[in-house]
């Protein structure tokens, strides 16, 4: 399955509602998912609120650029974000060095992913991937956020039956209009149940500080290459496995560089890096972004418009998305993944002889395994092609 772009770039004309819903729950997606531990890292750390402010804005800055301009340029819905894992490493790692020794750790993860990209040793190892484990990778990527619109709906059961089955309904007589219809619904009952809160919301344009680089050899071991790894193994293979996955057979090296060199020029500012995304490309690359699968790259481009404003008003971000309710946040990210995990555990059982390998892989992303601070999407992997191989050497 892969899908042809001979056709006109229109991006404008190419867009649907449904696509800039996909682009928005996208980008709300990766935000609310992550946003409360840039907020405890830095405070942790001793950061003013204009250092937070000026890093949530660098990185704002470059998943916007990137999701937007990699997306036009390989007409595919590329969206680009930070990586969570790294923000959950900085929680501890970061108060260890100076933010200035930070920074320079930074820059030295930044400069090792642009190695791989341009070296094309990212690439290769992406293409030995059998295409069923792929599948499987995204399948249980996406399997926790998807299943925890049923864990909200034990403190919020009306909300979430409300947008659940308002979903179901307008899929029925309108599949694009579906999580649409659901997040409307879901705001409109938040507000009749006085679930929104817009007390402690303003407007304030955030204002990005410079921070000179220091480099010494105990950040670069607890930030930097920690970093790498994480980003390679966590981010950009399962974001390269979505987009394949859902038949869109992209070049990675190309993506792997920009995003490595956008962390570069941001990192003074406060950027950790920006990587591929999975569980918001995911929304973009599915059928509910748009009808026609060549036109999906308007929602990852919407979704870097939306990251572009939210980084301009970086600083006043956090109470925005605290107004809205967590259970219609999870709600409305789970609906609009259901496309994506259907079609990834369809691919990963396609293939008879990597039916078991495929399921290993899933169960093992699935469960938030982690060991040795690497995640599960990289276990997932590990322990699928062991499977494979075990099962399979040498056998006829």
């Amino acid at each position: 399955m892969q899908y042809p772009t001979q056709t006109p770039l229109r991006p404008l004309a190419d867009t649907s509602p449904s696509a800039v819903v996909a682009g928005f729950i996208a980008m709300m997606t990766g935000y609310t998912s992550s946003l409360v531990l840039m907020y405890q890292a830095g405070q942790a750390a001793g950061l003013t609120s204009g250092q937070i402010s000026s890093w949530i804005w660098a990185l704002s800055i470059g998943m916007a650029i990137c999701s937007i301009g990699l997306s036009l340029r390989y007409r595919t819905p590329i969206t680009v974000a930070w990586s969570t894992p790294g923000a959950a490493l900085l929680i501890t790692s970061l108060g260890g060095v100076s933010y200035g020794e930070a920074i320079g750790a930074y820059i030295t993860c930044a400069v090792l992913v642009i190695i791989c990209g341009v070296t094309g040793s990212f690439e290769k190892m992406v293409k030995r991937l059998p295409s069923s484990l792929a599948a499987a990778l995204l399948a249980g990527i996406l399997f926790k956020i998807g299943s925890e619109i049923f864990v909200a709906a034990q403190h919020r059961t009306g909300l979430v039956l409300g947008m659940f089955f308002t979903y179901l309904i307008v899929k029925r007589v309108s599949p694009r209009y579906a999580v649409l219809a659901a997040l409307v619904l879901g705001t409109v009952v938040s507000g009749l149940l006085g679930l929104l809160d817009f007390s402690e919301f303003h407007l304030q344009v955030a204002v990005p500080e410079w921070t000179t680089p220091s480099f010494s050899v105990g950040a670069t071991i607890s930030i930097g290459i920690p970093l790498f790894v994480v980003a390679m193994t966590s981010q950009n293979m399962p974001g390269v496995a979505v987009l394949r996955a859902d038949g869109y057979q992209v070049p990675a090296s190309p993506l792997i560089t920009a995003t490595g060199i956008a962390s570069l020029l941001l990192a003074p500012f406060g950027s950790h890096g920006v990587n591929l995304a999975a569980i918001s490309a995911a929304i973009c690359t599915g059928p509910h972004a748009h009808e026609d699968p060549q036109k999906r790259y308007t929602a990852a481009m919407w979704c870097g418009i939306f990251y572009g404003l939210a980084g301009i008003f970086s600083a006043t971000l956090a109470a925005l998305f605290a107004a809205l309710p967590k259970e219609l946040v999870l709600s409305i990210a789970a609906l609009a993944l259901f496309g994506s995990i259907i079609n990834g555990l369809t691919q990963a059982m396609s293939e008879p002889r990597e039916r078991e390998a495929a399921l290993v892989t899933f169960m093992v992303t699935a469960s938030g395994l982690t060991l040795f601070s690497v995640g599960s999407a990289f276990w997932g992997i590990v322990a699928g092609m062991l499977t494979l191989l075990i099962l399979n050497w040498r056998k006829a």
